[in-house]
């Protein structure tokens, strides 16, 4: 069986910043904010605003009987050479969906002056098979921290909002480096009008999260062996909206994978700048969805992958499997006490055997 073609959002944003408009598309993945603006930046370069009453439709996937889904597909573009038409939350499609048929056949032969993009919710991992192979598949996932951070900057000079670097830095390692999250807080923030550019302790102060004490610190303290730390903030982090135990041990997995990487390589004499250019190489060859900068994480990998033998890379992934079941079956240890039992586990033997 062939596999299925997925593009990244920055193939398909260069090719709409060229002019090149794909006939069909679907996007899927976890990060909704770019796909709106992917249908945002279709439509400037697609339809003329005076006639989007006429060019431009708007529907969702459960509504639509196979009538309407061809009728929107089919309709000819008024005053214009193009129209374009967004499918949202096609995840609601089943296999046997006769709407979806309807579109499917109508992907089999596509009108030129129709513009098709397929949404899907959520944060699915799974991606329609039937869809994709009939349009231009695009993943849209979280930004690196890096280019999050840029995205914030942006939408906050279109908010009013001036915001110090350490505050930015702040924010979107507090919201994880989802635009969503993002794009909310800054809203709050925007209600409290202009002035002078937002400090690391005025941010913190309105989030509620202090500086060293968000999801992405305590994940860097498990790591770095700072374990006195690392168990000192959970009472804290556990008590922030949106964060779990289970949460917090799939945070420690890719960077765990990372390191296995990296060290890898420095077993087979890959040193210095060669190492982190390696462990670089490997991420932008397979773009993992690591929310956290592609630079960023290799330099850290590289400098800690002298602590990680593989023997210990190999135990801390028992143990992360191990405290995921605990915090997913057990009701008798609260998340603080197997998030202790792990930092302890994921430590202190290696420091002993240092």
């Amino acid at each position: 069986m062939t596999a299925l073609r997925t593009e990244s959002f920055d193939t398909l944003f260069k090719a709409l910043r060229k002019g090149e408009v794909p006939g069909s598309l679907y996007l899927h993945g976890p990060e909704e904010v770019l796909k709106e603006e992917i249908v945002a930046e279709i439509l400037d370069r697609t339809v003329d605003p005076s006639l989007r009453d006429f060019n431009y439709d708007q529907r969702s996937a459960a509504s639509l009987d196979p009538e309407q889904a061809e009728t929107l597909c089919t309709t000819l573009p008024m005053m214009a050479d193009k129209r374009v038409v967004v499918i949202r939350d096609v995840e609601s499609w089943n296999k046997r969906a006769k709407a979806k048929a309807a579109v499917l056949r109508y992907l089999g032969r596509p009108a030129l002056e129709t513009v098709l993009v397929l949404v899907q919710g959520g944060s699915e991992d799974d991606v329609d098979a039937d869809l994709a192979a009939k349009t231009l598949s695009v993943r849209m996932d979280h930004l690196p921290s890096d280019r999050a951070q840029r995205w914030l900057v942006r939408r906050a000079e279109q908010l009013g909002v001036a915001l110090e670097d350490s505050a930015a830095e702040h924010l979107v390692k507090v919201t994880g480096g989802g635009l969503s999250d993002i794009r909310s807080e800054l809203d709050k923030l925007a209600g409290l009008g202009g002035g002078a550019p937002l400090t690391l302790d005025r941010v913190a102060a309105l989030l509620g999260i202090r500086h060293g004490e968000t999801q992405a610190d305590w994940r860097d303290l498990v790591l770095e062996g700072q374990v006195g730390r690392a168990v000192s903030i959970l009472p804290h982090l556990l008590a922030q909206t949106g964060v779990s135990g289970v949460g917090l041990v799939a945070l420690l997995g890719p960077a765990v994978t990372g390191i296995g990487l990296a060290r890898t390589l420095l077993d087979r004499g890959t040193r210095g700048a060669a190492l982190v250019g390696a462990i670089k190489q490997a991420l932008f060859r397979t773009r993992p969805p690591y929310r956290f900068g592609y630079d960023q994480a290799a330099a850290q990998w590289a400098r800690l992958a002298p602590q990680w033998p593989l023997a210990r890379i190999e135990a801390a992934f028992v143990a992360l499997r191990r405290a995921d079941e605990r915090l997913k079956t057990t009701a008798v240890s609260d998340e603080r006490a197997i998030l202790f039992d792990l930092c302890m586990e994921l430590v202190l033997p290696w420091q002993r055997a240092a």
